[in-house]
């Protein structure tokens, strides 16, 4: 009888309809819908869960923080042929920025959402590698990171913070350094911006935008993680999300930060109350890297060639050629054998830059470009780079 009722309930739960997805920076999720990946980017889901009043209660199993989506069976915690392969958007540590999310109109049920950063390298690096899906325990570990690193709505000067109206004062979800939305029985999350209906994309019922504004912690990386996560009141579901982004210095940032991080497990009481018995709190030395005007990129290509053809890189930056076949950068084959057929070349692009582009080859006049997607690249803070890739 009670695994009857925990199917039925099971059941339930994954017949509602809609919901919600990070948009802006652009993520992954939202990336994998416009590739045509993903049919349903709002349908990412984690489910059924205890999240509400505990915003910390439920682990994140397979959903981890960038999310899972059954219906399509994608795992957007591993890097794929839309999403993950470079930063979408680069910022400056310091720097205030508008956030947003789309809610569905079929699927507004209310709650709590955040912003958060993991400022482990080490760990986010496995979420970053395109031949490597993180294990169970590993986005747990992420999950635990980013916690850690909620971006406060309280950070923003004269941003509202408000206190949850379908919580109680006592409860776990009383906070408000969390973003909350509207009463369920009045605005919901649609009430956060009052936006029309299909004001941002939703397959199932067209949305509405969620925005807010974060500020980017004195951190530095080439490539992190925004990650966004949704506890939804009204049922048992938490939307997970992320985005690939790059953080540089500000402007007379010093060489070192003082971070303090507590080391416990997660905390399942109000923000109000005082941490967790046992808790250590540690202070490390965090060394910003200064980093240079511009970078040394090395581009590697594998492509098998015969005698005559030639392989250049050609992107959407001057340095390489802004797309212009004459103008591409030519590489050298010094390196070629037969077991591996390399073609490289080193170039010095601006720290920080994004840009697209392509490897072709040319045979006389004749030049044959390698098929879609375009490549995507952000240049690291770093003295020098290496992009390896092979022909498609």
């Amino acid at each position: 009888m009670k695994l009857s009722l925990y199917l039925n309930a099971l059941s339930l739960a994954t017949l509602v309809s809609g919901h919600g997805y990070m948009t802006i920076p652009k993520s992954r999720t939202r990336l994998g819908s416009e590739a045509g990946i993903d049919t349903c980017p709002e349908c990412s889901i984690l489910e059924p869960v205890h999240a509400w009043p505990d915003l910390y209660a439920a682990d994140v199993g397979r959903s981890g923080p960038c999310g899972y989506n059954a219906r399509v069976s994608v795992d957007y915690n591993k890097p794929g042929s839309a999403w993950g392969s470079a930063p979408v958007a680069t910022y400056t540590a310091g720097d205030i920025i508008d956030v947003q999310w789309c809610v569905d109109n079929n699927g507004d049920h209310g709650g709590m959402f955040t912003y958060r950063i993991c400022q482990n390298q080490e760990l986010v690096n496995k979420f970053l590698d395109p031949n490597y899906l993180p294990t169970l325990a590993e986005k747990q570990a992420a999950e635990d990171c980013f916690e850690q690193g909620i971006l406060s709505c309280k950070d923003v000067p004269g941003q509202t913070c408000d206190y949850s109206p379908d919580c109680q004062q006592g409860q776990s979800c009383w906070r408000n350094d969390w973003f909350t939305c509207k009463s369920f029985n009045s605005g919901r999350c649609q009430g956060v911006d009052g936006a029309p209906h299909n004001s941002c994309y939703s397959s199932i019922a067209g949305g509405y935008t969620v925005s807010k504004k974060i500020k980017i912690p004195d951190y530095v990386s080439g490539h992190t993680l925004l990650s966004f996560k949704w506890n939804s009141f009204q049922t048992p579901q938490v939307y997970l999300h992320c985005a690939d982004i790059a953080i540089r210095p500000r402007p007379g940032m010093t060489s070192s930060t003082t971070r303090a991080t507590t080391s416990t497990t997660r905390a399942t009481t109000s923000s109000t109350q005082p941490p967790c018995e046992g808790a250590v709190t540690v202070t490390e030395t965090v060394t910003a890297p200064a980093c240079p005007a511009s970078v040394s990129v090395t581009f590697k290509e594998l492509v098998t060639t015969v005698t005559g053809q030639n392989i250049y890189v050609v992107g959407s930056i001057p340095q390489l050629g802004n797309w212009n076949p004459d103008n591409a950068v030519l590489l050298s084959a010094s390196q070629y054998t037969s077991s591996n057929p390399l073609w490289s070349g080193t170039i010095n692009i601006p720290y920080g830059t994004s840009f697209t582009y392509k490897y072709i080859r040319k045979t006389g006049t004749s030049v044959s470009w390698e098929s879609n997607p375009d490549r995507t690249y952000t240049i690291p803070c770093a003295a020098s780079a290496t992009v390896s890739d092979t022909w498609r």
